[in-house]
């Protein structure tokens, strides 16, 4: 074994200690406790525990693989340990950072560095902490990698781009291998990977089950026509949740596509990988926001495009929303005011600080009210910047006193219709307005 090797040997067995406990936020059982308690100055991020669960069960009981986290979506301590509860012990890790809090929060789970483009010091740094799985998407990349394990046994995974897929956001064009230099690469790293893997993304948001299973032949053909045998599949991330513009097909017919795919492409005795971000915490995540001045049809808010509503304005993506708290009267449990569409700035001095929507909220919206953002718990809190002085704001957990299953928590605490009947949110109802 050389130096090297030993060196990375010896952190991964255990002597590091400086991991410390970093505790959950404090839990409020109901949105009114929580702006009566933290409703000060910022916004409040809001994590639904029951929710995660629930997503997290989806993939675990119904997906035929491993399913990695893509920390990136929310690396909020109290989201990772909740998912490890319910049975997701592996990580999908982007940087030194991300790598640290896991290792920090979970110090059990297993590190995944999916990130195709890494600097030497975050290769060695993974190394240290134990990582043993990287993904390359080019020749100079793997040479990183190589130099940097010195004779450790590394799992390997090449990411290979795609076509356009149809995607809500195609994220085609920063990474990925292209057919024939993948065909290289593949037949270069299989001599030295312990276990040699390809890996795609069919885009965030992804709307098409059929794109994953033309995916998965595509990475079959790279198999046969550079005549290697790999050991595993990522599809990656890009399984959808519904927004309210958005009513995507279930999960269950992801899962049946792709396990068909790979039973039909020959790979049925491939381990099979997934990197869900969104799909496993947007339900489970909302955001609280004050409003501080209002101009017609124009909410100016407490956060905004610099926080966690940054897809709102950058995209265009609309969420559910609802008033749950009324200055000087209090908490709102359902509320009979008519509905009427609202745009929505946040609290900087920049003028693209804004977020068309429409937000259909009650017409009677003023100073001093509080609405809740819904579906926010991927991208959300984890796209907020300091710019301008703001940012700064409370989390807490959402447990209602009653304990209902998670289906009917499913059902109370999403963001509601506010029509006279007080219905369960509906994104499809929205969508139609």
């Amino acid at each position: 074994m050389t130096a090297k090797a030993r060196m990375f040997a010896f952190a991964d067995s255990g002597c590091s200690s400086f991991l410390s406990h970093i505790p959950d936020p404090p839990v409020c059982h109901s949105l009114g406790q929580a702006v009566a308690l933290f409703g000060v100055e910022g916004p409040i991020d809001v994590i639904y525990p029951a929710l995660l669960e629930r997503a997290a069960r989806r993939f675990v009981n119904d997906f035929p693989g491993r399913i990695l986290y893509a920390v990136k979506a929310n690396p909020h301590p109290a989201v990772l340990r909740q998912l490890h509860a319910a049975g997701i012990s592996d990580f999908d890790v982007a940087s030194s950072a991300e790598i640290d809090l896991v290792r920090a929060c979970l110090p059990e789970g297993r590190l995944h560095f999916m990130h195709p483009v890494k600097s030497r010091a975050a290769i060695r740094h993974a190394l240290l902490n134990g990582v043993r799985h990287f993904a390359f998407d080019c020749a100079a990349e793997l040479a990183k990698i190589r130099e940097e394990a010195g004779a450790l046994a590394l799992d390997l995974t090449l990411r290979i781009a795609l076509p356009p897929t149809g995607a809500a956001l195609e994220l085609t064009g920063k990474f990925g291998a292209a057919e024939e230099e993948a065909i290289v690469l593949l037949r270069q790293a299989r001599p030295f990977a312990r276990r040699l893997g390809i890996a795609f993304h069919v885009g965030s948001q992804c709307e098409h089950p059929e794109a994953f299973a033309k995916a998965i032949a595509h990475a079959a053909g790279l198999v046969h026509r550079a005549g290697v045998a790999i050991d595993r599949l990522d599809v990656g991330g890009g399984f959808p949740v519904p927004y309210p513009d958005r009513r995507p097909p279930a999960l269950a017919h992801y899962f049946r596509t792709i396990r068909r795919a790979m039973r039909q492409c020959g790979l049925k005795e491939v381990e099979l990988l997934c990197e869900p971000g969104r799909a496993l915490v947007a339900e489970a995540g909302s955001v609280l926001l004050r409003v501080d001045l209002r101009k017609d049809d124009a909410l100016y808010l407490n956060d905004g495009s610099f926080g966690a509503l940054h897809d709102a304005a950058a995209l265009g993506w609309r969420y559910p929303a609802r008033r749950i708290w009324r200055a000087g009267r209090g908490a709102v449990t359902e509320d009979p005011t008519p509905l009427r569409p609202f745009r929505l700035f946040g609290p900087t001095c920049d003028s693209m600080d804004r977020m068309d929507g429409p937000f259909f909220l009650p017409a009677d919206m003023a100073e001093g009210d509080w609405i809740e953002v819904g579906h926010l718990g991927a991208y959300g809190a984890a796209m907020r910047t300091a710019f301008n002085g703001f940012g700064k704001g409370r989390t807490v957990l959402l447990r209602p006193r009653d304990r209902q299953p998670s289906a009917a928590i499913a059902r109370h605490s999403r963001p509601r219709c506010q029509t006279g009947d007080a219905r369960p949110f509906d994104c499809a109802a929205v969508a139609a307005r």
